[in-house]
């Protein structure tokens, strides 16, 4: 497959290609549900697609911020596995598939626990099948500190990480700026609302960093990360979580073959998610496309039905084939 992505000359822009996705119709796959109990009290939520035998690889999918299986990203991924014939099932953070998680502390940027977890249980109950993972963007950051935390101990055979926020702190401040402060405010508005359940919460609202009468002064990614995910997650403020969490650190310490994809043009973020060949192990293979959006990369097709870049270069990356003809 080429990897090189040239978007049509009606997607050129980067909020389009960010926010048509958003409006393109996708279909809803059969998924069964399984909950896994956590050993702290809360829960994750996986959501399958496909039967898991022995031996038979599994593409573990790992959403961004208030993402779900339900994410155009998603569906579309979810209908190549299926085209394909490979089980999938998607990892939800806590609070994400639709139904509150039990804690105060939710998920976060850096939060690769959980995660781990999953991995582990997986490959105890399916030994023999290869486990592959893609994340995207909060997801992907996710995903790559994974990868360079375990190092050769990754239960991952193959990953890929799209549109992630490497360098959190640059990031915020990008969000902050211009057209990109409408992102901001969209994802803050369903933060603020989950943080104004917790507070309403008589057993959650005692444990909770701020006061109801504070919600709508974290109008910012920064503030909100200061005030709520900071405190909740163990960390004593948004420097702090920004300078630990972001994934670049960890990218030169990654074993397992894992391709990262940007867009230069990605509203979420700026030139310091972009890493240098030095901030690279030999087991990531890098790609820098020109334009791409957040989480876009659409490349032909027609405004009413268009096509898409990822999915194609994703499982040939993961299963070593050119899948063009078929998704």
């Amino acid at each position: 497959m080429n990897k090189t992505f040239s978007p049509p000359w009606w997607a050129t822009s980067p909020h389009v290609q960010t926010i048509l996705p958003l409006l393109t119709k996708v279909a809803g796959p059969r998924l069964r549900r399984e909950r896994l109990e956590l050993s702290d009290g809360d829960f994750i939520d996986l959501d399958w697609q496909g039967e898991p035998s022995q031996g038979r690889p599994i593409l573990v999918i790992i959403h961004g911020l208030e993402g779900s299986a339900q994410s155009h990203y998603a569906r579309r991924l979810l209908q190549a596995c299926a085209a394909l014939q490979l089980c999938a099932l998607v990892h939800h953070h806590r609070s994400c598939s639709g139904e509150p998680n039990r804690l105060g502390r939710s998920y976060h940027s850096g939060d690769t626990a959980d995660l781990a977890f999953n991995l582990a249980r997986l490959k105890a109950r399916f030994p023999d099948s290869p486990l592959y993972a893609v994340g995207y963007s909060l997801g992907g950051n996710v995903l790559a500190k994974y990868q360079g935390e375990t190092h050769s101990a990754s239960l991952l055979t193959r990953a890929v990480v799209v549109s992630a926020p490497l360098q959190l702190a640059a990031c915020a401040k990008r969000l902050e700026k211009g057209f990109s402060k409408l992102y901001q405010g969209y994802l803050i508005k369903q933060l603020q609302q989950k943080l104004r359940a917790k507070l309403a919460d008589p057993k959650l609202s005692n444990s909770m960093p701020v006061a109801d009468t504070q919600v709508d002064e974290l109008s910012s990614f920064y503030r909100f990360d200061d005030k709520v995910t900071a405190p909740l997650h163990g960390f004593s403020g948004a420097d702090d979580y920004y300078q630990r969490a972001s994934g670049m650190a960890f990218l030169a310490n990654i074993a397992s073959p894992t391709l990262i994809i940007h867009a230069r043009d990605d509203p979420f973020m700026t030139e310091a998610v972009i890493p240098s060949r030095h901030q690279l192990s030999a087991a990531v293979e890098y790609e820098l496309h020109h334009h791409g959006g957040h989480v876009g990369f659409i490349q032909g097709g027609s405004p009413w039905k268009p096509r898409f870049y990822l999915e194609g270069r994703i499982m040939q990356f993961l299963t070593g084939e050119d899948h063009a003809g078929t998704l």
